[in-house]
């Protein structure tokens, strides 16, 4: 807790200065205080050559015993010990508030009247103050100290977890807050005291938070202890403290800091406001298939946790074979603490909600990371933040993927990690980290290979340019990893063997060579852009719309390249830019095609392409490891800005930004009314037609190009399994990932016959076929829902079973049991 020093306020010339105020707290302390107020006395008495000019003052809150009594007896002979009173009972807080503010000290003692810590430890708390630090506190925990009378087990065990409640929620690094023994510089002490709102025991940590936020240097110091009788702290005592911290964070939070979250949650709304007010009924028409699956994964999720059924597993589509979850994206994370929102409203309601609050959430994450590492101008931290959070890789993939959309945990693994370069807590911060990694794990992995890509090559960047930084990081960092790595292993092997090496599972996806942003991409406007979007050129330039991974546009480019260049002597912005121009060349793929010509040259990506792990990715992806640096890049020139006084270089500077920025800013995505369900499946119908161990086989079988089925499945409750679906499984000998199940002729011909409408010669081979691909699908019925080319597909089916299908509640039937 080291920092500048800060002068302390000016000591008024008519108070009487003295060398040590010794300040203790007291109610109802009639037996307990007069030994205290006599061991004290003895004790400076016998140091004033150390300790010099002393005096006692006890602060009496309110007590109805002789406690009052005691201190005027001993202030008749000793004319140093003064009693300042309350007029009723507040709390500790109040009395060391009103004791401390009495003081007349150059340092302040602050003891309890039990004297728990003998007097004698005093002198290991000056001798900090003696080397220059602001504040001394006494502590049971460092090492060190001596416990030589412990308290009642329950009474040790809640105040070992309040602490450590208070240590993550208020004042990290410190192990013990509550001792009541601490050494303050004296008008620093007044200060602090004097600005506390806390009247309960919670007075400690508000204190040290004062002393924190000044930067006002704070020693803890082990000491001896020995639990005394008649301690005024009850059990209900150690919940009241959270409160009052709860109450004093709540306090302390800026408004703007407040208002942020709530402009990104408004921001997300808006963003989703063509699903986001009735899912049930309207379909983001850019997430192609993408909604349908998504939902079908928070409802299967749920209906796990309610059946305690295999997380990682489920065989309602794809069947018989099945689908490893685990191996695909599933968000258990996410997922599974959404599930009673997904049993109470259904998977629509549960994903809108879950992609919005996530989205929103993690913009709040970047502008804390910035706010806290970058610049401290709020405005400019949520401009960075909107950037990293709503860049136009976010708002396509918005559409359709939660799983690089919701990704608040990042900040905070960056954060952990340069918190491990300090090398204050390695241990502790190693185990936070291994368990964010777990969670993050839980939520998308490649996100978290990205997001490690883009640490390695700030981290790589920012060494080279500080060696002095590397030669005093590199030791806590790599143990703090290796630790990090031994409390993740344990959480995630299980998942991950099972996702390697389970049933359903693949070695790897292939995309192909041409996955790869085209360098146009980085300079054009996507799609939804509300200003300069261009959907046939997005989408020339893109995948489809929801990989639309680049496009940041050629004004943000060349807003970023003249930050770079104005702020070049800055160590931050060259790794910034750096890990941003890296990013963005990766991104190109293996090969790269020089825009508006045929030369094609090969690109880095070519380097990992087919390592492990990498093989799967989609490289053009990459290039949103840019959105967070750009973010930085425009924080830090906003707040440059902000901080000069030449208006002519603000306003043509803010100027420039404002261009920038606003063709990013995108317009609501794109969402139409949704089919209905028919109502074979909403009303149960159904279920006379599927027997145990069978399934429903809609025609043409559910694919990536067409997975409505899944949402018919949703909407029955699960009541039934399908063949066919959208999912990644694997593909033949070598179980290469593909999308979808495993092809049969008889799906593939009933596929081509929706699509083309053309129905092939249909004789007994053909029949005999089919006849086996029902029976490996387990089929009791064959349901044809109206689509294009569904007259088609009813002659097809009729030819195949040798039979006309019924018309029942929105759909045609084929049942395929003998007799039926």
């Amino acid at each position: 807790m080291t920092g500048p020093e800060r002068a302390a306020p000016a000591v008024d010339p008519s108070v009487v200065v003295v060398d040590l105020s010794v300040v203790v707290p007291a109610y109802n302390e009639e037996q307990r205080l007069g030994p205290t107020l006599d061991a004290i006395t003895a004790y400076l008495r016998d140091n004033e050559s150390r300790f010099g000019d002393w005096e006692i003052v006890v602060a009496d809150d309110g007590s109805d015993d002789g406690t009052r009594e005691v201190v005027t007896s001993r202030s008749l002979d000793n004319p140093r010990v003064q009693l300042v009173t309350s007029p009723r009972n507040r709390g500790k807080g109040h009395a060391l508030r009103l004791g401390v503010a009495a003081s007349r000290g150059r340092r302040v003692l602050v003891t309890d009247a039990d004297l728990a810590a003998p007097i004698e430890e005093l002198e290991k708390l000056d001798k900090e103050l003696s080397e220059g630090r602001a504040a001394a506190i006494g502590s049971r925990a460092a090492p060190g100290a001596t416990i030589e009378s412990h308290q009642h087990p329950v009474r040790e065990l809640l105040g070992r977890a309040g602490n450590f409640l208070i240590r993550q929620a208020a004042v990290p690094g410190i192990r013990d807050t509550q001792c009541g023994f601490k050494l303050f510089e004296g008008d620093r002490a007044r200060e602090a005291f004097a600005a506390s709102r806390i009247n309960g025991w919670g007075i400690d940590v508000e204190v040290l938070q004062h002393f924190r936020r000044a930067d006002w240097d704070v020693a803890e110091v082990p000491v001896r202890w020995s639990h005394q009788s008649g301690s005024k702290v009850r059990p209900l005592d150690y919940a009241r403290v959270l409160t009052e911290l709860a109450r004093l964070r709540a306090r302390s939070l800026r408004p703007v800091d407040i208002l942020v979250p709530v402009l990104f949650l408004l921001m997300s709304v808006a963003l989703y406001s063509g699903r986001f007010f009735d899912p049930n009924h309207r379909y983001l028409e850019d997430s192609l298939q993408d909604q349908n699956q998504w939902e079908w994964f928070f409802a299967v999720t749920a209906d796990n946790v309610a059946h305690l059924h295999n997380p990682f597993f489920s065989n309602l589509q794809g069947f018989p074979d099945g689908v490893n979850l685990m191996a695909n994206t599933v968000m258990l994370g996410l997922s599974v603490p959404f599930a009673p929102l997904t049993l109470l409203a259904g998977p629509a309601v549960s994903l809108s909600v879950c992609m919005a609050l996530g989205l929103a959430a993690t913009a709040a994450a970047w502008y804390w990371l910035i706010v806290k590492r970058v610049v401290r101008q709020r405005a400019a931290a949520f401009v960075g933040a909107s950037l990293a959070a709503f860049a136009p890789p976010m708002v396509s993939h918005a559409n359709a993927h939660p799983n690089f959309v919701i990704l608040f945990m990042i900040p905070l693994i960056i954060d952990r990690a340069l918190r491990l370069c300090a090398g204050t807590r390695v241990v502790r911060d190693g185990v936070v980290l291994g368990l964010m990694a777990a969670y993050q794990i839980f939520l998308g992995e490649e996100p978290l290979l990205l997001a490690s890509m883009g640490m390695v090559l700030f981290a790589a960047s920012y060494g080279v340019l500080n060696r002095d930084v590397v030669r005093a990081s590199w030791r806590p960092l790599l143990k703090g990893l290796g630790i990090a790595a031994l409390v993740c292993a344990p959480i995630i092997l299980i998942p991950l063997y099972y996702q390697f090496a389970g049933p359903q599972s693949y070695k790897s996806v292939l995309h192909g060579d041409n996955a790869g942003n085209s360098p146009l991409a980085l300079l054009s406007f996507a799609e939804r852009s509300l200003m300069a979007g261009n959907e046939i050129r997005a989408n020339s330039l893109s995948l489809n719309p929801t990989e639309q991974n680049a496009f940041y546009g050629w004004p943000l480019v060349a807003l970023a390249f003249a930050i770079v260049v104005r702020l070049w002597e800055h160590a931050l912005v060259k790794a910034l830019a750096f890990t941003a121009i890296t990013a963005a060349i990766l991104s190109m793929g293996p090969k790269i095609r020089i825009p508006l010509t045929d030369t094609i040259y090969p690109g880095p990506w070519a380097l990992l392409a087919h390592k492990p792990l990498f093989e799967s990715v989609i490289e053009g992806r990459v290039a949103m490891i840019c959105a967070p640096a750009l973010g930085m890049l425009v924080a830090l020139a906003v707040e440059r800005l902000a901080a000069t006084r030449e208006l002519g270089t603000q306003y043509v500077g803010l100027l420039a930004v404002c261009l920038a920025l606003l063709p990013l800013v995108p317009a609501p995505l794109k969402a139409v009314d949704r089919t209905a369900v028919p109502a074979f499946f909403t009303d149960g119908t159904y279920k006379s037609y599927v027997r145990a161990g069978e399934s429903l086989v809609p025609v043409p079988l559910a694919d990536p190009g067409a997975a409505e089925p899944l949402h018919w499945q949703t909407a029955s409750d699960l009541g039934f399994k399908m063949p066919g679906g959208y999912f990644n499984g694997p593909y033949g000998a070598d179980r290469i990932g593909i999308y979808g199940a495993s092809p049969r002729y008889t799906s593939n011909m009933l596929r081509d016959v929706r699509y083309t409408g053309v129905i092939p010669t249909i004789g007994k081979n053909w029949q005999a076929q089919a006849k086996a691909d029902f029976a490996y699908w387990h089929a009791g019925a064959l349901v044809v829902a109206p689509q294009p080319n569904d007259d088609k597909l009813r002659t097809a089916v009729e030819k195949l079973v040798g039979k006309p299908g019924t018309w029942v509640d929105g759909v045609w039937v084929w049942d395929l049991h003998e007799g039926s």
